[in-house]
């Protein structure tokens, strides 16, 4: 599967998500993408931002559990801006996945050890 992403999307995978740094990672990347990134994105991107709008919108009789799942996966997108907007959008169909996961079971441990598994699916990909 790996191989058909590359064939399909080879400049993207190439140019856009795979960095130096991410084509021969050491273990501080390791660390900060497994561990430090997803569990600091997802304690304040979920369970600080999510979780305030939720409740905003609850008290102001405002029933639209869609928009601080919108909210925070754009802004989740956003804070990888420093990636290139290339990255922006790539990110935010997982943004979105893992704001509906907290919309769902409002766990953001869970929704950081998805993160990791998905920054540990673009390593894969990028070290190949």
């Amino acid at each position: 599967m790996l191989e058909q992403v590359n064939v399909i999307f080879p400049f993207f995978v190439q140019h856009a998500m795979c960095g130096n740094k991410l084509r021969a990672p050491d273990v501080e990347v390791l660390l900060r993408l497994l561990l430090l990134a997803p569990v600091l994105e997802e304690l304040v991107v979920r369970a600080g931002l999510q979780q305030y709008l939720t409740g905003r919108l609850r008290q102001s009789g405002i029933n639209a559990s869609w928009l601080p799942v919108l909210i925070s996966a754009t802004v989740f997108s956003a804070l990888h801006v420093a990636a290139g907007w290339a990255m922006v959008v790539a990110i935010f169909l997982p943004g979105l996945l893992l704001a509906m996961l907290y919309q769902w079971t409002r766990d953001w441990r869970l929704c950081a050890l998805m993160h990791a598994v998905f920054n540990g699916m673009a390593l894969g990909v990028c070290m190949q």
